[in-house]
């Protein structure tokens, strides 16, 4: 997930510079004009995007995708060598936690997959860790492809489709000895990597995300010691190029496959990262990605206690997940847009001084995804951030998990339901939330996500909602 503000203190001093670099990529870009974001997008005002998943099930065209996510490195353990091991494994910094074997996924998938099936989803998120699958340059681990194919199988027997990202911030050690990931050599291993997986795993509807969030992505690496925030060019060329060989790998092993990245939302970076990034990569992008966490507002400055790392003091705001939306509709209109990520953390599992509960934050995000879907945005799918608790970069206390697990102190690794587990299998049976139901937390006034059009045309909270699957 997007760790910027919701890890560890490395992680805050990481997105610090990640976001200090960008602006300064932007001010050097010659002639640019930046998208300001401010309208409403209407239907009808832009070409009808791609039909997302048109044939079989449970990916029949029109049919919304409810899912949970999870990612190789943070829940897996038993890890190989790689950038994010060697960091993770014995940090120098007091402030990061040893990753450890995580929450043990790679023995324990099948408990979890079944977890998540149990909650009506149809959609799981998981991730492919390229340093397990090739633990040497050109040595592919028959044992370790041979679990993916397994986790591949569990999924589906339980009626879900697969959306698998190649590679969420992890690559093999021995990329980062032959000249790290911008290199040639690199990208030419990658691609032997992404033909292999897309082969053997594409068709039936899997969904691919080829890279994940490639500014945090460049941010980590600047975090971990292997980029200077002077590389950001560098490495928004290797972001594109590998986002190709991705992309064309899924679609020369499936037609019709339908690949994206997702994109970290940030209060009005969005326009920024598209001019730096988005638009190089859109030809080769059959949807938008959006992980949605964070937003600031004149009404609620709780924000400021991420710069102390308080990032359980931060009151959410649901319904910024609306502007996100409408933004990145803006931005991309003839694109669906999927909310790959979206969650909220806990300090250790402890209630949060706001007194907002995760099914209640869940709800009234849901909520306003409906408000959004009513309003012509092309919302094909739905992530929640994360299935269990897991390894946030750097740290264990940040908690997302619908299941949660206390991994630095529970030797067992239990999972224990949170009530957000009933929350999410009420949505998915009545395809959102309730007719009748209310929000929980009232929008909070101009916010920071959309300026000034939040301020002059705020979001309506009693407007219609559409129920997200499409009958």
């Amino acid at each position: 997930m997007f760790s910027g503000f919701y890890g560890s203190p490395v992680s805050r001093r990481r997105f610090l510079t990640t976001t200090a670099a960008a602006v300064l990529a932007v001010g050097t870009l010659a002639g640019t004009t930046l998208v300001t974001g401010t309208g409403t997008a209407a239907a009808g005002d832009a070409p009808h995007p791609k039909t997302f998943l048109r044939t079989g099930q449970p990916g029949e065209q029109g049919l919304f995708h409810w899912g949970v996510a999870t990612s190789g490195f943070q829940v897996e353990g038993d890890n190989r060598d790689s950038n994010w091991s060697r960091y993770a494994t014995d940090p120098k910094d007091p402030d990061v936690d040893p990753v450890g074997n995580a929450a043990d996924f790679r023995h324990r998938y099948k408990e979890d997959i079944a977890n998540a099936a149990s909650l009506g989803v149809n959609t799981f998120r998981f991730g492919v860790e390229w340093a397990r699958i090739e633990p040497q340059p050109g040595h592919f681990d028959q044992k370790e492809i041979a679990y993916y194919d397994d986790v591949v199988k569990e999924i589906r027997s339980h009626g879900m489709v697969p959306m698998i990202t190649m590679m969420h911030y992890v690559y093999p050690g021995w990329v980062e000895d032959n000249g790290g990931i911008t290199s040639n050599y690199a990208a030419e291993h990658f691609q032997k990597y992404a033909d292999l997986i897309t082969d053997r795993w594409g068709g039936n509807n899997t969904i691919w995300v080829t890279l994940n969030e490639p500014f945090v992505f460049f941010g980590h690496d600047v975090e971990i010691g292997l980029a200077k925030p002077t590389d950001l060019p560098k490495y928004m060329d290797t972001i594109v190029r590998l986002n190709k060989i991705g992309h064309d790998a899924a679609h020369k092993a499936d037609p019709n496959a339908q690949t994206g990245t997702n994109y970290a939302f940030l209060p009005t970076i969005a326009p920024v990262q598209r001019e730096i990034l988005q638009k190089r990569v859109e030809p080769d992008v059959d949807f938008v990605g959006i992980d949605f966490y964070y937003s600031v507002s004149a009404s609620n400055l709780s924000a400021i206690n991420a710069a102390f790392g308080d990032f359980a003091k931060v009151t959410p705001e649901p319904e910024g997940i609306y502007y996100a939306l409408r933004q990145y509709h803006e931005l991309f209109p003839t694109k669906p847009l999927y909310i790959v990520e979206n969650g909220m953390p806990t300090d250790n599992g402890a209630p949060r001084a706001d007194g907002y509960e995760r099914g209640d934050y869940l709800h009234d995000t849901v909520y306003w995804l409906q408000r959004a879907k009513a309003d012509g945005i092309p919302l094909i799918g739905y992530n929640h951030w994360s299935l269990v608790d897991n390894y946030e970069w750097g740290d264990y206390s940040s908690r997302f998990g619908l299941w949660t697990v206390n991994i630095k102190d529970d030797p067992t690794l239990k999972r224990t339901p949170t009530p957000a587990v009933d929350t999410y299998r009420d949505i998915t049976a009545n395809d959102g939330v309730r007719p009748d139901a209310k929000l929980n937390h009232a929008p909070a006034v101009c916010s920071f996500d959309a300026l000034p059009s939040s301020c002059t045309k705020p979001a309506d909270p009693n407007g219609p909602r559409e129920p997200l699957l499409a009958k």
